[in-house]
């Protein structure tokens, strides 16, 4: 099959097209047919090599976690899928080898989840990390209340724009930060735009005053002790950035799937409680430069891999 795949750590230019070894179907998972991947900034950590003491590498390593796609052919244990399902997946293992930016890519049931059926395949492929993210973060890590305040980093990023939704939804008050030309965007999710930069505490302390009940970090460094220092006196801080966040009190997460939480995600997407923003699709192919646009850090919503096929169902 085609695909994406690096024989060594580096830049972008490490990432090669070509064919890649087809993926072998355990027994608790499902051959998927890839419509779309989206970028997340942890891909390109991964190739830059920045997680090799936690996460090792197979080379070749196809990159890749999210997906959305069709299910062709189950496992013989598998009961919850069938051929011509919809599928999204947070698809990460334990080491880096087999991954969704490919025609085809085998994923654990446990991975899984029914596609959205209002959802495009790209907007689909931009939900499972991020959705993950922050579903996991305000309901369990920050065990975000109906009332509360919650400040909310990056608030225009992939992460970020679920977090403001599902925040919101969960009847706190989201605020949080973006560039100037993010305000609207923001608004437009429910939440309360601050520009970060300098005098960022100052303009948090404008909208509360009293301090923030919790603080979803996404940042880390300067931005971390920021937070901790807008908190109430009761407040959380949990980041997904920078594992300093133990020294200011506060809990470092790291997403998991979850196919209960997943299935929620999709629900809450059905019902148009959350929505997926795609600022830019780039084809299998060109995923390089899809990585080379993630590492701006600039980007608003999702970057998204898509893989083209013959017909036009994907099936």
């Amino acid at each position: 099959m085609k695909g994406i795949s690096y024989s060594r750590y580096g830049g972008p230019e490490v990432l090669e097209y070509g064919e890649v070894r087809d993926p072998k179907v355990g027994p608790d998972s499902v051959l998927v047919k890839v419509r779309a991947a989206a970028v997340n900034p942890v891909d390109w950590k991964c190739r830059e090599g920045y997680l090799d003491g936690a996460l090792e590498a197979v080379f070749p390593v196809v990159p890749g976690w999210d997906v959305s796609g069709v299910v062709v052919q189950p496992g013989p244990a598998v009961g919850e899928f069938s051929v011509g399902d919809e599928v999204i997946g947070y698809v990460r293992e334990d080491f880096l080898s087999r991954g969704t930016f490919a025609e085809y890519v085998a994923a654990p049931v446990r991975t899984l989840a029914r596609k959205p059926r209002n959802l495009t395949w790209e907007q689909a492929a931009g939900l499972p990390l991020v959705g993950l993210t922050a579903y996991q973060v305000l309901t369990k890590a920050l065990q975000v209340k109906r009332g509360e305040t919650v400040l909310i980093h990056a608030a225009a990023g992939g992460v970020g724009s679920i977090a403001v939704q599902l925040a919101r939804h969960l009847g706190a008050r989201p605020i949080g930060t973006a560039s100037e030309a993010n305000h609207d965007f923001v608004r437009s999710l429910g939440g309360e735009p601050v520009t970060y930069g300098n005098g960022l505490a100052e303009r948090v302390r404008g909208l509360a005053p009293e301090g923030v009940d919790a603080a979803f970090d996404t940042i880390g460094g300067d931005t971390l002790k920021t937070s901790a220092n807008l908190l109430a006196p009761e407040g959380r801080l949990v980041s997904i950035a920078d594992g300093d966040v133990v020294d200011y009190g506060g809990h470092y997460f790291f997403v998991r799937p979850d196919p209960d939480d997943l299935t929620r995600l999709a629900e809450l997407a059905e019902q148009g409680v959350v929505s997926v923003h795609v600022s830019q699709t780039f084809p299998l192919d060109r995923a390089a430069d899809a990585h080379r646009r993630s590492e701006e850090g600039r980007t608003r919503g999702k970057i998204v891999v898509t893989v083209d096929w013959p017909d036009e169902t994907g099936q």
